[in-house]
């Protein structure tokens, strides 16, 4: 068996036969568990952006003394930036 048998699909793809902003995001996963630094960053490049954001959104939830909302902001406009624009390469080019 392997792992593509166990990931989720993606509703838009499914439904509309378009693939949404994160597409890949499973499989970038699995590579970065396998170590394949590179390949996970070709599959989904918003994957680290992702991980950093998500990160410091649990910090900021769980760490009250100190304000993380600068951080997890710009790290989620970067975030959207950078997923857009992959998008937008995958599919034109």
């Amino acid at each position: 068996m392997t792992m593509e048998e166990y990931m989720l699909p993606c509703l838009s793809k499914t439904l509309f036969g378009v693939e949404c902003l994160g597409c890949g995001t499973q499989r970038a996963l699995v590579l970065l568990f396998q170590g394949d630094f590179i390949g996970a960053f070709k599959m989904y490049p918003a994957i680290y952006t992702t991980l950093l954001f998500f990160m410091f959104l649990l910090i900021h939830l769980i760490d009250k003394s100190r304000n993380y909302s600068k951080i997890v902001i710009t790290l989620a406009i970067m975030n959207a930036f950078i997923m857009v624009i992959a998008y937008y390469y995958k599919h034109f080019y």
